[in-house]
């Protein structure tokens, strides 16, 4: 599918697009089965309309996970702080922009705003870059098995390629972040797993972390290239990295990157995920 390969993981028991067609397929052939509703107490009538009431009810662990999501990145801040990586962190109030303020030696302030899966606009287009960051990052906290995560991230880059490209915008991310607490699980296996490290009672692995490009110049038209072969470098990577026991030398080993191009046929992208030395994954998409 197209997008996985941004990403170096995979779900292996994520369904495909079939077979979520003839789920959809099958809950329609209830609601037309008057005899099996009927076994099951119900009339037609009362099925139709319990049924988005019903849906909610089996999503509504939505809260519990947004909470279970929220815990898995303050854990890792803490550790982060526990280790002396980072000097301390404020803990946001909880709303539309949640927002980590993390004081890092010798860096400064670094933000890390939190979201969801990368596909959605809230999520990928509707945040604000604090004036106080030296670095800001994007963190999908995305559990979804609906797409791979490399699908997942494509659709989030796209669209933040677009409010790069946007004049409606005054600010951008230096990076984005996608990992949460299904990374290194049975139902995510991460390649990065030999370096996991022990937070709590689980095992994480390594971030995926792609350097996002400068937002300079975007305007000008003779300006055709935008971090396109990932030549920007900022600092947070390094001190993130460093507490997995990833040596600095081996940073670019590690650390992704997002390019865009523009030309008179469109805007390009390339996303561009490292995991180790001499492993790699690429893609490229294009918009006219």
């Amino acid at each position: 599918m197209a997008g996985e390969t941004a990403a170096p993981c995979r779900h292996p028991g994520a369904p495909p697009e079939e077979v979520i067609n003839l789920v959809v397929a099958a809950v329609k052939a209830m609601a037309a089965d008057d005899a099996f509703l009927q076994r099951q107490g119900l009339s037609p009538a009362d099925f139709e309309l319990a049924l988005p009431a019903a849906i909610q009810r089996i999503r509504g662990s939505a809260a519990a996970s947004n909470s279970a999501r929220r815990e898995f990145l303050v854990g890792i801040l803490n550790w982060l702080a526990d280790g002396g990586f980072i000097a301390s962190f404020d803990t946001p109030d909880y709303g539309d922009d949640t927002v980590y303020r993390l004081e890092v030696p010798g860096i400064g302030s670094v933000a890390i705003i939190q979201k969801g899966c990368p596909d959605g606009a809230h999520s990928s287009v509707n945040w604000s870059a604090p004036d106080w960051a030296v670095e800001s990052y994007l963190w999908w906290l995305c559990d979804s098995l609906q797409y791979e995560p490399g699908e997942h991230v494509a659709k989030g880059v796209n669209r933040l390629r677009n409010r790069f490209f946007s004049p409606a915008y005054s600010d951008a991310v230096d990076g984005v972040i996608f990992h949460n607490a299904t990374c290194g699980s049975p139902l995510r296996p991460c390649p990065k797993g030999p370096l996991a490290i022990e937070i709590g009672s689980k095992r994480i692995p390594p971030p995926c972390l792609w350097i996002m490009p400068e937002r300079v110049d975007y305007e000008v038209a003779e300006r055709c290239e935008w971090n396109w072969q990932g030549g920007r470098r900022l600092h947070f990577p390094s001190v993130l990295f460093s507490a997995f026991g990833i040596d600095p030398t081996l940073l670019q080993s590690y650390e992704g990157y997002v390019g865009f191009s523009r030309n008179e046929r469109g805007t390009r992208t390339t996303i561009a995920s490292r995991f180790g030395p001499g492993r790699s994954t690429i893609f490229r998409s294009e918009s006219r």
